[in-house]
């Protein structure tokens, strides 16, 4: 890795510095092991990725320094979140069960279990504001939790809800159906009645099956951008799909001019069978919004680096946004996340690295 770059100031705009950053501290992973889900805490000073060989890592950005590792090896780990407490998680098992796991870091203990699923979980959201967190799994359920209880605060049914996440405001979920090329938005305080929005993605979807994208196929996350006004869907194909939050209307085509990536693998794909006592697993999103909405930021595709779009940016006539920025690296990345108080990003794959501007590129 190369020396690193001077820390951009707290207050630095992110359009002056999103095509300066690097990567900056590299931290290598055993052979055969891979990172699958990421995320930063509220106060962005700690990173946590669950891993293949059922191992959850913690990280401390501010320090730039590996943390601790937490084994999960009787239950399996995936989609490791924190809470609203730097000190407490959730993840979802993968062996044994599809329960998920409340666990505090300070002494390793489990804190509660959340059982009711009975297929593997496929997303977890926490609300932005509240200790309530969305779960959705293969069962085709939904359901809504609080972390302050065993039991489930509420549950739909819905055919293959695999994707689910919080507006901004904490007053809107969404649901996705990659199957039924569909995403619903719920009222949060009547989500036991009828979506008041209803997006049909058919609508777009079908119109990139010529450059590789297999509709209602290869979907891995879903996000509201902090701004309000995005909804992006990625996949594991040649590109993401970013939405109007509000009307959903289809607004831009993000694509990587690499490809499609089918190492990637979304909920509906056939998981590998592991002959090295690692979990094969789904990934989560390959990209991400950074703090003010305006740029996605994702991997590039079966190539090394990160690419930049800006949502800002004019499409093309057919809505297709080609990258604005690629920023350069020697791994790829399955998993990315921009930190939500710090200008560092963080990506992942078979080994995990940090990202800073440069201030020299300002």
């Amino acid at each position: 890795m190369a020396p690193e770059p001077p820390s951009a100031p707290p207050t630095a705009r992110v359009q002056d510095i999103i095509s300066t950053f690097r990567p900056t501290k590299l931290f290598k992973n055993p052979p055969g092991v891979q990172y699958t889900s990421i995320d930063f805490d509220d106060s962005g000073e700690f990173l946590l990725l669950s891993r293949t060989d059922d191992t959850i890592q913690l990280f401390n950005t501010k320090a730039g320094a590996y943390a601790k590792e937490l084994k999960s090896q009787k239950y399996g780990s995936a989609l490791a979140r924190f809470t609203h407490h730097s000190t407490s998680i959730i993840y979802a098992s993968t062996k044994l069960d599809d329960g998920i796991r409340y666990l505090s870091m300070h002494d390793n203990s489990f804190l509660r279990y959340f059982r009711g699923h009975t297929d593997r979980v496929t997303s977890l959201a926490l609300s932005p504001s509240t200790d309530m967190f969305l779960s959705s799994s293969m069962d085709n359920t939904l359901k809504l939790w609080d972390c302050r209880s065993a039991n489930a605060q509420g549950s739909l049914n819905f055919h293959s809800p695999w994707f689910t996440a919080y507006d901004a405001s904490a007053s809107v979920i969404a649901i996705a159906s990659p199957p039924a090329q569909m995403v619903c938005l719920y009222d949060l305080r009547h989500y036991d009645k009828p979506p008041f929005a209803n997006f049909d993605c058919a609508l777009f979807e079908d119109r990139f099956k010529s450059r590789g994208q297999r509709p209602g196929e290869g979907w891995t996350g879903m996000e509201f951008s902090n701004n309000g006004k995005y909804l992006l869907i990625t996949t594991n194909g040649p590109g993401h799909f970013l939405l109007d939050a509000f009307t959903g209307d289809f607004t831009h085509y993000l694509s990587r001019p690499s490809g499609a990536d089918r190492s990637h693998y979304a909920p509906g794909d056939e998981l590998p069978r592991s002959s090295d006592n690692t979990t094969p697993s789904y990934f989560q999103s390959s990209a991400s919004f950074s703090p003010d909405g305006r740029y996605v930021i994702g991997g590039n595709g079966t190539l090394n680096g990160l690419l930049v779009w800006d949502c800002e940016a004019t499409p093309t006539t057919d809505k297709v946004l080609e990258p604005t920025t690629d920023l350069p690296s020697q791994r790829p990345a399955k998993v990315v996340a921009y930190n939500p108080r710090h200008n560092l990003i963080a990506s992942a794959d078979k080994d995990m690295m940090m990202w800073l501007p440069d201030l020299d590129m300002a």
